[in-house]
């Protein structure tokens, strides 16, 4: 059969890579054509546009790239018609990805969603429009199952999570400690502030403060390829900080306790069985918008899928450097505090652990279709 996957980020590439080996394992005449990445073209994808050529960051580069934006999803709606899939496959890139959609849903395509759009944290009244232009969803949080049936009656496929089989399949570095040492007798503190520029702004100085206030502690700060250097400037005049460059899940393996930002890195954590304090600050408009819209009681996957405070969740004026230190203070040593996040920290793996999730979309997505054309 025929698969035209459009995937427009950096994740979704990987995940989409990982999605047509699966697929090709019950498939064996399978040909895949569309929107991805050097991981999907790897695994097979006969590659149209690369996601990099559509990766506009921030509101004003969007807007002038807003033309551009248009003549790439007129060239995804143009090939789909011409090359007439027996299905098309939308990864995430909730924005374009939800024309296309609506494209394939009016022209009878077939059309499967392959990680949701985050409709449950906010605009929830668009799993409407998903419900009405998607054939089949595939989801990866336990939580947003529940969250179709009960909002619109649609019955959606929970596939388990990517992130749990990147953490399974993940093999420590044996360069790791050699690269990055630190003092033996320091227990070590993970930091992850994100990497996103306009939210390490506000972040960094509380978490350079925290550092300050425990110079027993050695920490190292998780950094990103694509922010300069000079965004982790506040942590340079100490000692006890060392820099860790795109080894997230190295540093995890030997960190003690971690301060997070909200979003993927707090579920990394979790599976890793960190201890951990999620923090989330921005500027004070941003924040009167986001408490109006979000419409979730947390902001860490962690908190969403125990459906329950697991972790402590410090936002915005509660986001300080004393209420983040005394929260350290119980998971860096053996406290019943600790425990309980621990033993959440287990809850939440076990939930997850269903099987890969892209081998379970991509087998349920060959028997669908199948049982559609037989």
């Amino acid at each position: 059969m025929k698969y035209y996957i459009v995937a427009g980020e950096r994740s979704g590439d990987l995940h989409g890579s990982n999605l047509i080996k699966a697929i090709k394992q019950h498939d064996a005449e399978a040909t895949f054509k569309g929107f991805g990445g050097d991981y999907m073209q790897e695994s097979g994808l006969d590659l149209s546009v690369h996601y990099k050529d559509m990766a506009f960051m921030g509101f004003i580069e969007f807007l002038t790239n807003l033309h551009t934006i248009a003549n790439y999803i007129k060239q995804c709606k143009t090939e789909i018609t011409t090359w007439k899939p027996d299905v098309v496959i939308l990864i995430d890139y909730a924005g374009f990805n939800r024309r296309i959609g609506k494209f394939c849903k009016d022209n009878g395509i077939t059309v499967y969603y392959y990680i949701s759009p985050k409709v449950w944290a906010w605009r929830q009244g668009r799993a409407w429009s998903l419900k009405a232009s998607i054939d089949k969803m595939f989801v990866i949080l336990p939580f947003e199952k529940a969250f179709f049936k009960r909002k619109v009656d649609w019955d959606v496929d929970y596939v388990g999570n990517p992130v749990l089989d990147a953490v399974k399949d993940f093999k420590p570095s044996e360069d790791f400690k050699k690269k990055y040492q630190w003092p033996a007798d320091k227990k070590l503190i993970a930091l992850l502030p994100g990497s996103r520029a306009q939210e390490l702004k506000y972040i960094i100085p509380v978490m350079a403060d925290v550092v300050k206030m425990n110079p027993t502690f050695h920490f190292a700060v998780a950094t990103v390829s694509n922010l300069d250097r000079k965004s982790y400037k506040a942590f340079e005049e100490f000692s006890n900080v060392t820099f860790v460059e795109e080894a997230t899940y190295d540093l995890l393996s030997y960190a003690k306790a971690a301060i997070v930002t909200s979003g993927t890195a707090t579920l990394e954590t979790t599976l890793f069985n960190v201890p951990q304090i999620v923090v989330y600050k921005t500027s004070t408009f941003n924040y009167f918008i986001a408490k109006r819209v979000i419409q979730v009681p947390f902001i860490s996957l962690v908190n969403l899928i125990a459906d329950r405070e697991v972790v402590k969740e410090m936002i915005q004026e509660l986001c300080t450097p004393q209420t983040v230190s005394a929260e350290l203070a119980q998971l860096m040593i053996d406290t019943e505090r600790r425990r309980f996040v621990l033993a959440g920290n287990e809850e939440v793996y076990k939930i997850l652990d269903i099987g890969s999730a892209s081998s379970n979309a991509g087998r349920l997505m060959v028997k669908y279709l199948t049982e559609k054309t037989n």
